[in-house]
């Protein structure tokens, strides 16, 4: 059985690792201003962003998630044909409307594939299976490094969905902003007043920042730091204990709003990157993508991993 994975665009996973595996990826429209942007994974698309100095003004941004009718389009134009069975992967439905509207496609592509397979010279049914990563950014590339792997490895539809469901309960997101005026902007714009006045005024003034937390559908504050490298400094390593400790997916995800150099070059990223090759753990690194610069700001990190459950101390 062809088995195939289709991911949403707010899913931080490395445009390399999306073209060598044939994910297909489910876009995000964004609109700056007079400015349209797909968030597909695309790096030059994303380049195309940065380069027009956007991320730091475009906190009332539009942004719309993959419509039922998009989805509807990308199966049966083309998913049916190429597929017996496409495992869907999305960012938490708490955060994002993608998860329903896939649930909700899904009804009219089992209703109407038949037709186009059989005129494809394809035989046998097509299956859908919708996963909810129940994680954002970085933090859903556990469940999509562990689903590719399963279907590597040979293993039946339902074997995947059941792997990549117990992975997103498991999965730990983390972000670092760099901007707390930014993300207080944003938060505003959408409804969420889940970063107060106050908070961010005096996070600016003191350079503190938060380090925020993404787990089995919820977000929220777990620490803060003074100062953004000292922030990463504590991911990094917290992330290296961790590895240490052994990760139930041999994968580890980080994804920068800039140039992956300079995330490179932050304290502690070279210690957990040579602690991740000692424990054969892959680190999947990668530009964050159009839609979560617009949500965070330019120059946040994020970070992911699938682990046993734990308490995190920042």
């Amino acid at each position: 059985m062809r088995i195939g994975v289709a991911i949403d665009a707010a899913c931080d996973v490395p445009h390399e690792f999306v073209i060598r595996n044939g994910i297909a990826v489910m876009p995000i429209a964004v609109k700056v201003d007079q400015q349209r942007f797909k968030d597909d994974r695309d790096p030059v698309e994303i380049q195309r962003f940065r380069d027009q100095k956007l991320g730091s003004r475009s906190h009332s941004a539009e942004t719309d998630a993959s419509s039922v009718e998009d989805v509807q389009t990308l199966f049966l134009e083309r998913m049916v044909k190429d597929f017996d069975c496409v495992v869907c992967l999305t960012i938490m439905a708490t955060r994002s409307p993608i998860h329903d509207n896939v649930i909700k496609a899904s009804f009219a592509i089992l209703k109407n594939y038949r037709p186009i397979r059989e005129a494809a010279g394809i035989t046998g049914p097509f299956l859908m299976r919708v996963v909810d990563t129940r994680n954002i950014f970085a933090g859903s590339a556990p469940t999509i490094a562990e689903t590719v792997r399963m279907i590597q490895a040979g293993k039946s539809p339902a074997e995947v969905r059941e792997r990549a469901a117990q992975v997103a309960d498991c999965s730990y997101g983390y972000m670092l902003p760099r901007d707390l005026n930014y993300l207080r902007s944003r938060a505003r714009s959408k409804g969420d007043r889940s970063v107060s006045f106050l908070s961010s005024m005096l996070g600016t003034a003191l350079d503190i920042k938060p380090i925020l937390r993404a787990h089995r559908g919820e977000t929220g504050p777990v620490g803060k730091v003074r100062g953004f490298e000292q922030g990463a400094l504590a991911l990094f390593e917290y992330a290296t204990k961790r590895v240490q400790a052994g990760l139930l997916v041999p994968s580890l995800s980080l994804s920068y709003g800039g140039d992956l150099d300079d995330m490179r070059n932050l304290p502690g990223y070279g210690a957990l990157v040579r602690t991740c090759e000692d424990a054969g753990v892959t680190v999947l690194e990668s530009p964050m993508g159009i839609t979560g610069m617009v949500n965070v700001g330019e120059g946040a990190m994020t970070l992911g991993l699938a682990c046993e459950d734990h308490v995190a101390e920042f």
